[in-house]
């Protein structure tokens, strides 16, 4: 039976319980608050970056992981004795972490199959991806299934969210200040999708409550789904966006997960949206 180790980066934000018992490799972006830098998830938890966040005036930045940070992880799957590794990184429209992957996978010479995929997701869509190819590694598939798997479900993914605060988005210079101050005068919630991996403006809600319909009829449109995911970054709104997409048809219980910093920079505190694979 083949043994393929599923590695992915933080950004696909997935729970760490979930990695832990799927034996999925996540490999960490680096984030650096002016001279103080951390990495992803080992010594920045996503707690502490939003509590970062939001006493920082500007807007912290991120950076891909290095091949030698892939390298290790392919050298590690190596000495746990299996015979390949499949790569899922997020968009490399949006970062040079897939740049780094195959980079990684061209140096170490032929030791151990190497599969570096695109996934043109990132959050949980991404990590919805992950979930489903390491499963069906558990089961001993083969890496060229794994690999047909995942290039078959990228098309199933998607995610909108609800941006809670437009402070991030002038930090990053992406708004004029004149339109964030209409937006929170207004009380307007853009909200965010996933196009060709890239991020997009999927709208916009005059209110946190009509967001949240919003972002749970979106969902709801893609239905049937294989899998669901809440992913937030310290929202209050995640009880509420529970119960709205409690009665979505879903083969898999919900997942709830943690937004990082890979979005979460510019989506700032507050976000909270929506991922889904369809069946």
């Amino acid at each position: 039976m083949a043994k393929v180790r599923v590695i992915s980066d933080s950004g696909c934000d997935l729970p760490e319980e979930i990695a832990q018992r799927l034996s999925i490799d996540v490999v960490s972006l680096s984030i650096r608050f002016g001279d103080d830098e951390y990495t992803d998830r080992v010594d920045l938890t996503p707690a502490a970056f939003w509590a970062k966040c939001k006493a920082s005036k500007t807007l912290p930045e991120t950076s891909a992981p290095s091949p030698g940070a892939f390298r290790a992880a392919y050298e590690r799957a190596h000495a746990d004795g299996c015979d390949g590794v499949i790569v899922l990184t997020m968009s490399a429209a949006l970062s040079a972490t897939h740049q780094s992957a195959v980079l990684a996978s061209e140096a170490m010479d032929g030791p151990i199959a190497l599969r570096v995929v695109d996934t043109k997701a990132v959050s949980m869509a991404l990590g919805l991806l992950v979930i489903d190819v390491a499963e069906l590694a558990q089961g001993g598939a083969p890496l060229d299934e794994l690999v047909q798997r995942a290039q078959d479900n990228i098309p199933k993914v998607g995610v909108v969210a609800m941006l809670d605060t437009l402070e991030h988005l002038v930090k990053g210079g992406r708004v004029g200040g004149a339109r964030a101050l209409l937006g929170q005068v207004l009380a307007i919630k853009p909200l965010l999708e996933l196009k060709d991996g890239v991020v997009a403006e999927a709208g916009r809600q005059r209110t946190r409550a009509k967001a949240l319909v919003a972002i749970t009829a979106e969902a709801r449109s893609h239905t049937p789904l294989r899998r669901l995911a809440i992913v937030h970054g310290d929202s209050s709104e995640l009880p509420t966006l529970k119960t709205l997409v409690a009665d979505i048809p879903v083969e898999f219980p919900l997942v709830i997960a943690d937004m990082g910093p890979t979005i979460g920079t510019h989506g700032g505190p507050g976000i909270i949206g929506v991922c889904w694979l369809e069946s």
